[in-house]
């Protein structure tokens, strides 16, 4: 019997993953590994160079194919994969890719992952500069957190970004939303149609060996790459704010900072007469995260879910976070842990978990319920698959529905044609070095 062909697979990724630098990429990986229990073919494209902690996505069977932006050599590639599905990794490489991909793989299930809605990140992100500039209070940010969607709306709408990212989920097949509080808002406020949207949250599978207890644990932790914006402005407030109030109580308190790509900025934080310790990556983030007794993530902004939370549940270790940092993560389950709005609160939540182990054992438990009720790969790997193959089979009635992504796709990829084109020209009638 001759078996059908494996479907065919092009990732377009913003970078090249690294799992163990940043969460994104975790969830990237995650999206592969699902794919490949399909024993479908991936061909893994990105026009970025190669970082530090790249993942060997080649061990796994997974092609890799440098790309370079406004390059027709593209044009051939496409032609000559002819894939089924088209992943585009962040919606700039819908921007940069997509039109490409309309003109030379028509008939391509188009799909993106988006990790977090970018748009509402940095329009938070502006909104804590202002408050910052008129308010010189450090402690109480209640005012921040969990607005209602349609604040978050006005917020954004009026961006550039946000109406590019927007027009980008528009124009593919299906939008890949790593949180139900980012699918509500655009649901709601931005009238994007639900059956575009597929909620695809972080897929672990549940711990089997049991961890480590209370008493073979010590210290606190905050782990993030310090490229990412939230966690380097969580790393400034707990420098400045919350934990001189944490050391007020427990003078011997130590916290161990971990992320990826550390800057000189961050390491001159580094103060080990004040149990600040800026520790540069780490090996294995599961490996620290199970040995602190503590996680601490006091995100001021941010968006989509934390896989340093997720890490910290899959560990057993409590985490003390804000609104924003728990948003989307946990519905109507209790969080492992406490979630606060002020740095005083933050830090006394963190002192009274760090001592009671009545609850931090019970913080514990809330953490594997948690895992167990939402972020099983059991449960998301098959409906992500099963939703594709949908999509796949239902692709033109589909896109007729969405009559907006079809505008959008042809007059954005026009443009985006003749301008490459344009550029392509004026490159090959350059005067020579």
């Amino acid at each position: 019997m001759t078996l059908p062909p494996a479907t065919k697979v092009l990732v377009i990724g913003y970078v090249w993953p690294e799992p163990r630098s940043s969460a994104a990429s975790g969830h990237v990986m995650q999206i592969l590994e699902a794919f490949l229990e399909q024993g479908w073919d991936i061909t893994f494209s990105s026009p970025a160079g190669p970082g530090e902690h790249k993942a060997d996505l080649t061990a796994l069977g997974i092609r890799e194919v440098p790309i370079e932006l406004n390059n027709s050599s593209f044009d051939t590639f496409l032609t000559e994969l002819a894939p089924d599905i088209v992943l585009f990794d962040q919606f700039m490489m819908e921007e940069q890719f997509g039109w490409r991909v309309e003109k030379h793989c028509p008939d391509a299930l188009r799909v993106l992952e988006t990790s977090d809605l970018q748009s509402l990140r940095h329009a938070r992100h502006q909104r804590l500069k202002e408050r910052l500039n008129v308010n010189s209070d450090q402690d109480d940010f209640s005012d921040l957190f969990a607005p209602a969607l349609r604040e978050e709306f006005e917020l954004m709408a009026g961006t550039d970004l946000a109406k590019r990212e927007i027009a980008a989920l528009f124009r593919c097949d299906l939008n890949l939303m790593i949180s139900e509080v980012e699918i509500q808002l655009l649901i709601e406020q931005f009238g994007v149609p639900r059956q575009l949207l597929h909620w695809c949250p972080l897929m672990i599978d549940l711990p089997s060996a049991p961890p480590r207890g209370f008493a073979e644990r010590v210290h606190f932790l905050s782990i993030g790459n310090f490229r990412h914006a939230p966690n380097w402005d969580a790393v400034l407030w707990m420098k400045s704010t919350i934990w001189p109030l944490i050391r007020q109580q427990l003078p011997q308190a130590q916290l161990h900072i971990y992320g990826a790509y550390t800057p000189p900025k961050a390491t001159a934080l580094h103060n080990a007469a004040q149990g600040f310790h800026v520790m540069n990556w780490a090996e294995d983030a599961l490996q620290v995260m199970s040995a602190a007794r503590v996680c601490l993530a006091p995100l001021r902004f941010g968006a989509g879910i934390k896989g340093k939370l997720v890490d910290a549940m899959l560990c057993g270790t409590p985490s003390v976070t804000t609104p924003t940092g728990a948003e989307g993560m946990h519905g109507d389950q209790a969080w492992p842990g406490a979630v606060m709005r002020s740095a005083t609160d933050i830090a006394n939540s963190a002192v009274r978990i760090y001592k009671d182990e009545a609850n931090w054992l019970a913080s514990r438990k809330a953490g594997y319920t948690l895992l167990g009720e939402r972020y099983q790969r059991a449960v998301h790997a098959p409906l992500l698959i099963e939703k594709l193959r949908y999509c796949q089979q239902h692709l033109q009635a589909l896109r007729t529905q969405n009559f907006i992504g079809s505008m959008l796709r042809h007059h954005a990829h026009k443009s985006t044609q003749y301008m490459a084109q344009w550029i392509e020209a004026k490159n090959r009638n350059a005067p020579s070095a």
